[in-house]
């Protein structure tokens, strides 16, 4: 039986979080203008501008690569830690 994390499941998961974050975010930000962050997405996120549909559009691309650009680092990190460990 095979004990390690599956690359594409934590990848759609971690991608889809932050996407879903990013959302939210931006409905937050629309909704309580005065306490908006988005010049932390400007400064994560290049080429976001706030806010029109194609800077929107490319911040949830730019989350979703975000999110397997993790899973492609720690999965397999965690993945060869847990075979040593279970040795």
């Amino acid at each position: 039986m095979r004990s390690g994390l599956s690359l594409s499941g934590v990848g759609h998961a971690t991608s889809l979080f932050l996407s879903i974050t990013f959302v939210l975010c931006v409905g937050f930000d629309l909704a309580f203008p005065d306490m908006a962050m988005y010049r932390s997405w400007q400064a994560l996120l290049p080429g976001f501008t706030w806010l029109s549909g194609s800077s929107f559009l490319l911040g949830l691309v730019e989350c979703y690569g975000y999110g397997w650009y993790v899973a492609l680092i720690w999965v397999p990190l965690y993945n060869v830690f847990n075979a040593r460990s279970a040795r």
